[in-house]
């Protein structure tokens, strides 16, 4: 554990944040081509089926809200208590966060088991494919608790600076989950059923993993440290609400962007679902990146180190940037090949291909918006986190998904989510001139002195 905190404090930023992000991109991405997998396996089942799956996947979004909003929000905390060398609250802070996060999570689970037919409805399933969606949903909510368990424990552990820890979990339970797949869904029989279970027994393996860390960490999570006090949760909610609107915001934009598909068929629903599993793959490696940034950002805020606050946000710009480009690259040139993976219906592999390319266009901006909403989070800017998060997928996606369609139709629907990056970018860009002037203000360093 020293170890990890010395790499927050000292040596090479560069070295320091690829070191924590690197074992985190590879887990989150291994992750995200889980998904792609388990979609490619589904589709063999035919369109339907897809778009069964897609229409229930924001539900998991909902609850990943929940493990973020306390993972996120204690683990910054926790970078902050450690900075300040103040262990033993650390390990209350993080038992409230993770023991929280499942109390609430299990809550949610019922309420959305009671309402679920209505649910899916609203998220754009029609009489076709409901049937489908609420056999898999129904499995699907108990993964996802399971999930929220998992996520807040996670960012505890990064916060810590143990990201190889929380990367290897996320891994065997990945890997798990991908060769579980074609075992229940075909060999079982058992449908879009088995890669629910799939999913189910793969985060408990994940769960294991993480509690036998925490049980041994110097920030530990047990039940004798749940101790919660408003003050407690004040400071953990504070931070971790803007990753709670965020999901929340991707959940209600993810639904009225299916809802808007689905005039145009289940084979849209289904074009949909695919691409944004595609493009989680892209944002997974930026999201992974980015959480070296977290607890490093964190910690040097804490313990009042400027210089290696704006080391940490230069190099990380650097590292996403970088990516997003290649990214955006190689889609382009592969499009075609990627979208002839998911079945032979030609409607939606056609719409599927329009929708990559398009959801790619500004794909080259996310690195930059997604460091500086991270910064303001890490250094406990609530306010201005809150709306850097909500802005992508919320102040601006909404409306245009909303307006868009009634003018523009199928491409209305293809061309909002890169309309409502411009916008996000434009608002990032004000708020990083401004967290740059006051940090160079206070630690009286020019952008001459940085040196990534």
């Amino acid at each position: 554990m020293n170890n990890a905190v010395n790499i927050l404090r000292e040596g090479s930023m560069m070295k320091a944040l690829t070191k924590l992000g690197i074992p985190i991109v590879i887990a989150m991405l291994i992750m995200a081509i889980y998904n792609v997998v388990d979609t490619f396996w589904v589709a063999r089942l035919g369109t339907l089926p897809v778009a069964a799956v897609s229409v229930v996947f924001p539900i998991s979004l909902l609850f990943l809200g929940i493990g973020l909003m306390f993972g996120v929000g204690g683990g910054v905390y926790i970078s902050r208590l450690l900075g300040a060398k103040q262990v033993v609250k650390a390990s209350q802070v993080a038992s409230v966060s993770v023991i929280t996060s499942v109390m609430l999570a299990a809550l949610i689970a019922l309420v959305c088991n009671a309402f679920l037919p209505d649910i899916l409805l609203f998220m754009g399933a029609n009489e076709e494919m409901i049937s489908l969606a609420e056999s898999y949903g129904r499995l699907f909510i108990i993964s996802c608790v399971i999930g929220t368990l998992n996520v807040s424990m996670s960012n505890i552990i990064v916060s810590q600076g143990a990201s190889k820890t929380s990367a290897s979990a996320m891994i065997i339970g990945s890997i798990v989950n991908v060769a579980l797949d074609p075992l229940f869904i075909y060999t079982f029989n058992w449908g879009v059923e088995g890669a629910a279970w799939a999913t189910i027994l793969s985060r408990i393996i994940t769960t294991a993993i993480y509690i036998r860390f925490l049980t041994k960490a110097e920030v530990k999570v047990s039940l004798a440290l749940f101790a919660p006090t408003i003050r407690i949760y004040a400071d953990i909610i504070k931070i971790g609400i803007s990753m709670l609107f965020l999901q929340l915001l991707q959940t209600l934009s993810i639904s009225l962007l299916q809802k808007a598909a689905v005039k145009y068929g289940a084979e849209a629903v289904a074009a949909v679902g695919i691409v944004l599993k595609i493009v989680t793959l892209g944002t997974n490696v930026v999201f992974g990146f980015v959480k070296g940034l977290q607890p490093m950002a964190g910690y040097n805020y804490g313990a009042g180190n400027c210089q290696r606050l704006r080391e940490a946000v230069c190099c990380s710009l650097i590292l996403t940037t970088s990516f997003c480009v290649l990214w955006s690259i190689l889609i382009v040139i592969f499009t075609s090949p990627i979208i002839s993976c998911f079945g032979k219906d030609e409607t939606m592999q056609e719409i599927a291909r329009i929708a990559l390319r398009v959801n790619t266009i500004m794909f080259f901006t996310f690195g930059f918006q997604f460091v500086y909403s991270t910064l303001y989070m890490a250094i406990g800017r609530a306010r201005q986190s809150l709306l850097l998060n909500i802005g992508r997928q919320g102040l601006f996606f909404i409306p245009i998904i909303l307006l868009l369609p009634s003018y523009w139709e199928l491409n209305g629907v293809l061309y909002a989510q890169p309309i409502a990056d411009v916008f996000a970018t434009l608002m990032t860009l004000f708020f990083a001139v401004r967290i740059h002037k006051e940090i160079g203000h206070k630690s009286h360093l020019t952008t001459e002195n940085l040196q990534c």
